[in-house]
């Protein structure tokens, strides 16, 4: 199934085409339509399906870009037409033909009017809008080979699809005027075939195109009577709703005689009565009630348990580890050099001096500088043993 959407806006035409509007065609893979498809990226099915949709709608001159101009040089209508695809069961292109011209055919510009330089747009209720001028509907037909030709199928499904040796795609009109032919995939073609195909897909196109026009004109009548169109004509069963059964009737008389009957047939019930357990002065107990399990931990608790323990551990070594280095580094360090710890809790910092300080003054920093580091010193073990 494919999703079909048209849009307008006004806006400068090309410098090559003053006088003509513009036509542009975008078809969207999504997810939803099959897991394959991956969001964001443009395999190369996509682009070869993109090119065959502007092969088949806009350079079969299927629309008149003559007609949406405006003003020439200055505005024309930009016609946009979205196909997304809603569920992917093979065949892409021939759904999404069939979609876009049926979408074009439908669609309705609002009316314009010029008076000199200003150009007034007219809202649907102001004026009824225009139609788009459809000169013929090309429609794509696809043929898919197997056997190097030997066999031939028409509408291939998905799981056809992954198998086939080829496939011929020819788009056509019902006045037998081929628009588009494309082959794909490594396999040589006889011109029999090609003939034969061509005339199947005259065959395959007339009757398209009739059930089309036949949807389009009970679309506009409708319309016109004022009954259930578009979406609202495909919300009844079997639809577009799934997995919903037609509703029954149910019969209420004799309610109260059959319940009555199926009560005597029952069984009665078995009489129990629960002992009542007194613990204390105003509490009781009725049943045997379930096993306590409030202190048992399951396993992954226990899991977490473990493995903090093995953190605490782990810590508690690089404490006294790092104890036995501090204490070797203050045994390796010369009574003439002082020692700078910062108080920052990341790491420490040792800075050497070489030059050497007055000897009045060489004691005072000895033992400010001893008693600054055994502070920062206590505050790291602290929170360590805390965390």
């Amino acid at each position: 199934r494919v999703l079909a959407q048209v849009s307008c806006e006004l806006v400068p035409p090309k410098l090559s085409r003053p006088t003509e509007g513009v036509l542009f065609f975008n078809l969207e893979l999504s997810p939803m339509a099959a897991p394959g498809f991956e969001p964001g990226r443009q395999p190369e099915l996509l682009v070869q399906l993109n090119r065959i949709i502007e092969r088949c709608l806009r350079n079969s001159k299927c629309v008149d870009t003559e007609s949406l101009c405006v003003v020439a040089g200055e505005k024309v209508w930009q016609i946009r037409l979205d196909l997304h695809l809603l569920n992917h069961d093979g065949n892409i292109i021939d759904a999404a033909s069939i979609a876009g011209i049926v979408a074009l055919c439908h669609f309705r510009r609002p009316d314009v009017s010029v008076q000199g330089e200003e150009v007034t747009v007219y809202t649907p209720e102001e004026r009824d809008p225009v139609p788009l001028s459809i000169h013929h509907m090309p429609i794509c037909v696809s043929f898919a080979f197997f056997q190097q030709g030997t066999y031939l199928l028409v509408d291939p499904s998905e799981r056809e699809e992954r198998v086939m040796d080829g496939l011929l795609v020819i788009a056509m009109n019902k006045h037998h005027e081929i628009c588009t032919i494309q082959s794909s995939g490594g396999i040589m073609l006889v011109k029999d075939q090609v003939l034969r195909c061509s005339k199947i897909t005259a065959v395959k196109v007339a009757e398209i195109t009739e059930l089309i026009q036949k949807a389009l004109e009970n679309d506009q009548k409708g319309r016109k009577e004022g009954g259930k169109f578009g979406f609202a004509e495909s919300i009844p069963n079997q639809k577009i709703t799934a997995f919903k059964m037609e509703s029954a009737a149910v019969d209420t008389n004799n309610v109260e005689e059959q319940a009555e009957e199926i009560i005597t047939k029952a069984e009665p019930p078995s009489e129990v009565f629960a002992k009542p357990i007194l613990h204390t002065v105003g509490t009781a107990q009725i049943g045997e009630g379930i096993e306590n399990s409030w202190g048992d931990l399951e396993e992954s608790e226990r899991e977490e348990a473990a493995e903090e323990e093995g953190e605490s551990e782990a810590t508690a070594f690089e404490c006294q580890k790092m104890e036995t280095e501090d204490t070797s580094t203050t045994r390796e360090t010369k009574k003439d050099e002082p020692i700078v710890v910062s108080d920052s809790e990341e790491e420490e910092v040792v800075i050497l001096e070489p030059q050497e300080l007055p000897k009045k003054t060489r004691p005072q920093t000895n033992s400010k500088q001893e008693t600054t580091s055994k502070k920062a010193f206590n505050k790291r073990r602290k929170k360590k043993r805390a965390a």
